[in-house]
């Protein structure tokens, strides 16, 4: 039997990387712990100092599907290169024609540049263009594919 299991970005700006996030996959923001009509009421509940309120965010799939992404604020800035990353798959695999892919690729790489991610480089394979390596607005790199 697998595990649930979630991921969770360290940062310096939770709530900026998650609406970010939210864009880039198709996520909203994480409804609040069952129980609880708000993330507010939530943290007064376990008495999480104001000052901390704005520390941490998640998203989740609009359809319960994916696992959830957990934004933590650190004081640390990111430094090296990511050893794991996110694939977002918007051109329908490499057997669609490049012709159809390409489009597709360009038009979620124009958008997510326009919410503040930066192109890193157009990857290749036999000279054509095949994916795109991004980084958010925090550096951390991914690939749109």
């Amino acid at each position: 039997m697998s595990e649930r299991w979630s991921l969770t970005v360290d940062c310096a700006r939770p709530r900026e990387l998650a609406a970010f996030w939210c864009l880039a996959l198709g996520y909203v923001p994480g409804t609040p712990p069952e129980g609880f009509a708000t993330w507010e009421a939530w943290l007064v509940h376990f008495q999480v100092p104001e000052d901390e309120w704005d520390d941490g965010a998640h998203i989740e799939d609009p359809n319960g599907v994916r696992p959830g992404i957990s934004f933590l604020k650190v004081p640390e800035s990111k430094v090296v290169k990511n050893r794991m990353h996110l694939d977002i798959h918007v051109g329908g695999g490499r057997q669609e024609p490049f012709e159809t892919r390409w489009p597709r690729i360009q038009a979620a790489v124009d958008k997510l540049v326009a919410a503040g991610g930066t192109v890193l480089r157009v990857d290749e394979m036999d000279g054509t263009p095949d994916h795109v390596t991004m980084a958010d607005p925090e550096g951390n790199e991914f690939d749109v594919l």
